[in-house]
């Protein structure tokens, strides 16, 4: 592995920064600030030169998406060029973030996100819309069934699988702490069935975040996932473990969304008490923190992020 970058500032400039949805990646940060600008002709540029790398499609929609003005942009982009199937496909995500925001008829983005799946049948990234859009408002079965949608088209889909990891962690919160919970069934069988160097095999660590937010929401777990002893028992330890070596062996420096995992590794090795593995997933997380799982349960994700990076990196 490279070796890891140099320790991080404290600036406020750098906290702000923290949580861009962007992450590293530099080339959707310039199409997105052209977006800002009305030039749509740069997202247009950037979805054709991301193809069919599904995982990092579906970042660059999603986070382009949630921009104020990319409706309106994607709109004009569409009437430019209506039979578009990448126009189409962030007019439906755009829609999706209105309709979460309740500024939209949640109708209206189912509709818009079937209609860019019309033009583009191949493409995960419209049933990814929905998938995000019903797991907020939907059913369990809608939700099932879209996920097998995105699944059918790329089965080792990144956020659907986070999506649907958050979503099962939700079930039967009054169940405590069930090692046997079906979240944990579901995430050993996504990493299982993942290719070796899958970032999915990170999932169950994810699933064991999940689920300290629900029951801590709950009140079955103290508010402080450090106290909680969430991160100790023998069953999660060797999650820990095995996500760790994962990513000690298969570390996926071109992953879209590697940093998503890295933050969620990050927080349960600091919560397990392994201030030196947490450290160097601080390293290479950089200044790219994301709100999930810092927020778990209902903390402010700054101040927990950098409490525990100072804590790790103060402590090698």
């Amino acid at each position: 592995m490279s070796p890891p970058p140099p320790p991080l500032g404290r600036g406020r400039k750098r906290a702000a920064q923290a949580f861009d949805a962007a992450l590293d990646d530099a080339e959707l940060v310039a199409a997105r600030a052209s977006l800002k600008q009305g030039r749509w002709t740069a997202v247009r540029a950037l979805l054709a030169a991301t193809g069919d790398d599904w995982d990092r499609r579906g970042h660059r929609v999603t986070v382009l998406a949630q921009e104020p003005a990319a409706l309106a942009w994607a709109r004009d982009w569409q009437l430019a060029e209506p039979e578009s199937a990448d126009a189409a496909v962030l007019l439906g995500g755009a829609t999706v973030q209105r309709a979460l925001k309740g500024k939209e008829r949640p109708e209206r983005a189912r509709e818009a996100c079937h209609t860019a799946a019309a033009l583009a049948p191949a493409d995960p990234m419209p049933w990814l819309g929905l998938l995000i859009l019903e797991c907020a408002l939907g059913a369990e079965d809608d939700v099932v069934q879209l996920f097998d949608e995105v699944r059918h088209r790329y089965a080792d889909h990144h956020h659907a699988h986070h999506l649907m990891v958050a979503r099962l962690a939700e079930r039967r919160a009054e169940a405590g702490q069930d090692p046997l919970h079906e979240v944990y069934d579901f995430a050993n069988w996504a990493a299982e069935q993942a290719p070796a160097d899958s970032p999915l095999a990170i999932l169950p660590v994810v699933a064991h975040a999940e689920r300290y937010r629900v029951l801590a929401t709950a009140g079955r777990e103290p508010a402080d996932p450090v106290a909680s002893g969430h991160w100790v028992g023998r069953r999660a330890r060797q999650v820990m473990k095995a996500a760790f070596d994962w990513w000690l062996e298969w570390e996926r420096d071109d992953h879209a969304r590697r940093l998503v995992d890295l933050n969620f590794l990050a927080h349960a090795k600091y919560c397990e008490g392994r201030g030196a593995e947490a450290a160097a997933l601080f390293h290479r997380i950089g200044e790219h923190a994301t709100p999930a799982p810092w927020t778990y349960p209902d903390r402010d994700p700054h101040k927990a992020f950098r409490a525990a990076r100072d804590s790790a990196l103060g402590a090698v």
